[in-house]
């Protein structure tokens, strides 16, 4: 029988369900009774700090991940070599969160500092140099000394692959990177076939988790990696899907609408062969998108017919309504109100037949839009209400239908009001439910060069824990807001 889950672990599950406010409170709690009962700057305290910087990563909130790892780094411990090996986790950390914040000069120092202690711990020879040594690689990398980028991401491959460890997959990710960089017409994946499977296809996956810049170049390398996935794996394995989607998706960002559509087409044969119904359906949704993106609206159209045939297959009520929706979205996009209108109806029906509220909500605020552009004010009105009572105020569609609301409660078919005001009110609401009530008196948000400017004015004096936990919590709710506004 499993233990009792952590602190660490409920954090992270609340970050899973997108509460990211409740998940820092746990560990902010954790960190203030560590200070109670060892002491600030104990081992446990900086245990405490590396674990809510970890989730302030996890989340985005690189300089505050940045400011607690540099807490937990501050009192290394002397004598005790398993709290040391502790240490040298919580630097690594720290340079690589500054890499992620793009902080490079700081983030090459103190990985350099790093790998110094690490030789010292280690040896040269050991793992555990190297795993400070691949993300100076990606540092070095990423500020264009190309040649010292090479140079230690082939001592890190030697390191890795002579001890056996399985962390060689992702330095050959890096390396790959790194030698397309370089140009020329060296092999950039040479040498897979002295390997096993299982890391050939961890590093396809480590290849497609990397963030390149250039979207034209990650495209190059992606499409590379598709082909060696497709040689060594065949089309249907799981690897080779992934590279494909990852490949579908950087085709888009790179303007080349008909190689993803190529990509995507071969994704879904892929779950057909398979039999993976639900997943097809997907994948017809995301071709008959890209097919209107490359300039196939006919193409496209009959796409979303497609998908709505497919997800009438399977049987479930949340999947037909998400075709549905979709589909009349695009019929009145292209200017077929006449057509739009039954399938967003239909949507409707299809969610309140499910069990999923956020698709019923969805589905009801699509409806109203498109009532409202055809100048159908008062049932526009009851569709979008429908839907915003069903949606968490952050969601995009309850942001876009509040947007909505206001033009339509003034009489207006289009337009559509003040989006930034809409965004701007939702999170307010968001955030004063979260704000102690007898500390808070008013709150006025805007949006300013498409950032959040917030006045708070308080009831009363606060301590100065107080107002750490309140900026603190405003920090992490913003985060969160902007994270949801993301899927928009």
């Amino acid at each position: 029988m499993s233990g009792s889950p952590t602190s660490l672990d409920i954090a992270f599950g609340l970050l899973q369900e997108g509460r990211l406010v409740d998940a820092e409170q746990v560990l902010s709690r954790e960190l203030r009774a560590a200070e109670q009962s060892h002491g600030h700057g104990s081992a446990e305290w900086a245990s405490a700090q590396c674990d809510l910087g970890n989730l302030l990563f996890s989340s985005g909130q690189l300089d505050r991940a940045v400011h607690h790892y540099r807490s937990a780094c501050a009192n290394p411990p002397a004598g005790d070599r398993e709290r040391y090996r502790d240490h040298l986790t919580y630097r690594l950390n720290l340079g690589t969160a500054l890499a992620a914040a793009s902080r490079y000069d700081e983030a090459e120092t103190e990985l350099r500092h790093n790998l110094l202690e690490r030789q010292e711990f280690y040896g040269r020879e050991h793992p555990g140099y190297a795993f400070a040594l691949e993300p100076l690689a990606d540092v070095l990398l990423r500020r264009g000394h190309l040649d010292q980028a090479r140079q230690a991401i082939e001592e890190t491959i030697g390191i890795f692959w002579h001890s056996g460890h399985e962390r060689v997959a992702t330095a050959l990710a890096l390396r790959a990177e790194i030698v397309l960089a370089q140009g020329g017409d060296e092999p950039v994946f040479p040498g897979l076939e002295e390997l096993p499977d299982e890391v050939v296809a961890q590093m396809g996956f480590a290849v497609t988790g990397r963030t390149g810049d250039d979207p034209a170049a990650t495209k190059v390398l992606l499409t590379l990696l598709v082909t060696v996935m497709e040689t060594r794996f065949g089309p249907d394995h799981p690897a080779t899907l992934n590279a494909l989607s990852h490949l579908a998706n950087t085709s888009h960002d790179a303007g080349d609408e008909p190689g993803r559509v190529a990509a995507i087409t071969k994704v879904l044969a892929s779950y057909d062969r398979q039999g993976r119904t639900e997943d097809a359906v997907k994948a017809t949704l995301g071709l008959a998108q890209a097919l209107e993106g490359a300039g196939d609206l006919e193409g496209s159209l009959r796409t979303y017919a497609q998908a709505r045939a497919r997800a009438d297959g399977i049987g479930r009520p949340e999947l037909s309504a998400q075709v549905l929706r979709n589909w009349g979205l695009a019929l009145s996009d292209a200017g077929r109100p006449d057509q739009a209108e039954p399938p967003l109806r239909e949507a409707v029906a299809e969610a309140g037949r499910g069990s999923v509220p956020e698709m019923l909500g969805r589905s009801h605020v699509a409806l109203g839009l498109f009532l409202q552009h055809q100048e159908r004010l008062a049932d526009a009105r009851s569709a979008v209400e429908a839907g915003l009572s069903l949606l968490d105020v952050a969601h995009p569609d309850a942001i876009t239908g509040r947007s909505h609301l206001g033009a339509i409660m003034e009489g207006r078919s289009c337009g559509c009001g003040n989006v930034k005001d809409a965004v701007a009110a939702a999170f307010r609401e968001f955030v004063i439910g979260r704000l102690p009530r007898d500390l808070l008196e008013e709150l006025e948000v805007t949006i300013e060069n498409d950032d959040f400017a917030l006045q708070v004015k308080l009831c009363r004096e606060p301590t100065e824990a107080e107002l750490e936990r309140l900026d603190a919590l405003v920090q992490s709710a913003t985060a969160e807001f902007r994270g949801r506004l993301t899927a928009r």
